[in-house]
């Protein structure tokens, strides 16, 4: 889908909530092209299907607790983040999309009759003895047997999403202080579009709506109205999330955010500054249509036409040392320059800082990292990832803003507020959060429990190896299995895809080091090694692999049993003598040496040999001709 088609749905949600003053649920990630994902928000509003017998909210008495939530994927190579989340009893796990435009949170059930294969099995309400089905009532649209409510989602490029209300007990995972809630959620019996082939299972709304998880979890009491989500930066995928209030630090950048003004998130933007220069723009043109839009939904920012062609114009001007270059995609008139090179932690020597100041007068600060992608065909290169939101006056700030920052969603105060951190240390750099305790000697992933282990992230910044870093050789992890070796050695390979799966490697990367038995009982140790030729994986792949490794929930199938996961670490790259690092040089040599003396002294063998007994042979007389192939008739 191109930005045309973005522009046009986005007036037309415009228009119809002006008209109807509904509750939109929005956006979702989805391809648009070989190099470009994005989320748009829905082309129609949806049907009523709110559930409104939720009580009133009361203010709360006491701070309570949150719900800590590691996030998964990429921005830019998935379009959407992911955060894992646990329905059933037993549970169940979802890989959701975290989307702060969105009102509802639903999954694929097992009763879809038109459901893609995504992430995780389907949800299986039968298998849940805490599950119950929302009855119809006068407080939301019916199936047509009038038993059940029901919910229907119709998006920009037309994909959609129907199925039933169901109510379950919701997980968060070990790292959240929050004890299982029971909420009501949408089991999926259809969708179609990009929501049918993308990876991820589902959506988790975080939108204002009485289905929104949110607000569901505020009008129980058991989180305060707060939320925050903070996302990996270019060099480095994956993020936080925390449902539920967090101090916020000293430094934090606050902005007012109007819920009557906008049924989205909407911050006060007053100017842009580039390079320290503000453009030259009137105020008022960030807040026309909904205002300035902060959705962690959408994978870019888009500016009114006048706004977007002074940010360019001074971006441009900014960076005149740098080569102007063709975009990767054809289909867009992509703005790219090359020169600048490889190094993430250096871009800010080559493009221009960028301030975004709200009405009150504070300022967030963006690094290059925050308005560019990476060229996926020219190495060094890096395009603009703000563009022109076609002639609709909204400002829409999607993910790419907000990379390595944290962005707290303050609905009580009406405020959201902005902290540049790195997002794969977050918990240590929150003084009022303490840190989730340390990495457990083992973790019993059962197929039936919805557990997930407290892990750990390691120092340093992501994405590269700075000098006296420590060099990741590879992964090792126990993995205890209920079933003899002798059933298991015949599918190891199925294993081993399974766990290259799960933790987002290539199958070459998986290692079987050894295995022993105990009875019926198997015991697998397995390495990761670094991908390709590479000699060691940086901090930030060791990093995204003992996150998986703690929430690994493989479905494995019953002829697995039941295992578990435990002792897993990271085996430093030793050092090397000059003699080590030449070894294998040495070995290639010599076997070539070898193999070619051996040839030699056969040829020559063969050679003595015919010379003292010729065979004899007959002379051909005559030239007989080929037979030529005859067409076929």
């Amino acid at each position: 889908m191109g930005r045309a088609s973005f522009t046009a749905a986005f007036t037309i949600v415009s228009f119809v909530f002006i008209l109807i003053n509904y509750d939109v649920v929005s956006c979702l990630g989805f391809s648009i092209s070989s190099h470009r994902n994005t989320m748009f928000l829905p082309l129609f509003p949806p049907k009523d299907t709110s559930y409104r017998s939720l009580p009133s909210r009361r203010l709360l008495q006491k701070s309570p607790p949150n719900a800590r939530m590691a996030l998964h994927d990429d921005l830019l190579l998935n379009g959407y983040y992911t955060t894992r989340l646990w329905i059933g009893t037993p549970s169940q796990r979802f890989a959701l999309i975290v989307d702060t435009g969105s009102t509802v949170t639903y999954v694929p059930c097992i009763t879809c009759k038109q459901c893609g294969k995504h992430q995780d099995p389907r949800f299986q309400p039968e298998m849940s003895s805490t599950y119950q089905p929302v009855k119809c009532n006068i407080d939301c649209t019916c199936d047509n047997e009038r038993e059940q409510c029901i919910y229907e989602r119709q998006y920009a490029e037309m994909s959609s999403s129907s199925g039933v209300l169901g109510e379950d007990i919701v997980s968060f995972g070990n790292q959240s202080e929050l004890a299982p809630q029971r909420a009501v959620f949408g089991c999926e019996n259809r969708e179609t579009g990009d929501l049918y082939s993308q990876h991820a299972d589902g959506i988790m709304g975080l939108g204002r709506g009485d289905l929104s998880i949110v607000d569901q979890l505020v009008e129980k009491h058991v989180i305060s109205d707060s939320f925050s989500l903070c996302y990996g930066g270019m060099d480095f995928g994956g993020g936080a999330m925390v449902l539920g209030g967090i101090k916020p630090p000293e430094d934090m950048v606050f902005t007012n955010s109007d819920p009557v003004r906008s049924p989205y998130y909407n911050i006060e933007l007053k100017e842009m500054h580039v390079a320290g220069k503000a453009l030259n723009l009137n105020p008022r043109v960030f807040d026309g249509n909904h205002g300035t839009v902060l959705d962690s939904g959408t994978t870019y920012a888009y500016l009114p036409e006048a706004a977007f062609a002074a940010f360019k114009n001074a971006v441009m001007k900014a960076v005149h040392s740098l080569k102007q270059i063709e975009g990767p995609d054809p289909n867009y008139k992509d703005i790219c320059f090359s020169g600048a090179g490889s190094d993430i932690s250096q871009l800010s020597k080559a493009f221009p800082p960028v301030d975004m100041v709200f009405t009150n007068g504070k300022k967030l600060s963006l690094s290059p990292e925050n308005y560019l992608f990476r060229h996926s065909k020219v190495r060094g290169a890096y395009c603009l990832g703000i563009f022109q939101n076609g002639k609709d006056a909204t400002t829409l700030l999607g993910g790419i803003i907000v990379r390595n920052t944290l962005v707290t969603y303050d609905r009580e105060h009406e405020t959201i507020g902005f902290w540049k951190t790195n997002c794969s240390e977050l918990w240590g750099r929150l003084n009022s959060s303490p840190p989730p305790p340390a990495l457990p000697s083992g973790l019993d992933n059962t197929n039936s429990t919805g557990s997930m282990a407290p892990t750990l992230v390691p120092s340093g910044s992501p994405g590269y190896n700075a000098p006296g870093e420590i060099k990741v050789g590879f992964i090792t992890f126990y993995m205890s299995l209920s079933v003899n070796y002798s059933d298991l050695k015949p599918r190891i390979t199925e294993l081993t895809h399974l766990i290259a799966q799960e933790l987002d490697v290539n199958i070459s990367q998986v290692h079987l080091m050894n295995f022993s038995t105990k009875g019926n009982d198997s015991l697998v140790k397995w390495a990761i090694f670094p991908a390709g030729s590479a000699n060691y994986m940086s901090n930030a792949a060791a990093t995204e692999i003992i996150h998986r490794l703690a929430e690994t929930r493989d479905r494995l199938p019953d002829t697995f049993g039941s295992y578990r996961i435990f002792e897993w670490g990271i085996e430093h790259l030793p050092k090397r003598t000059g003699w080590q690092q030449s070894y294998l040089i040495v070995v290639i040599v010599f076997s070539v040496v070898l193999i070619l003396g051996l040839s030699a002294f056969l040829g020559l063998l063969i050679w003595r040999r015919r010379q003292e007994s010729p065979l004899p042979y007959e002379r051909v007389e005559t030239v007989v001709r080929e037979q030529e192939l005859q067409p076929l008739t």
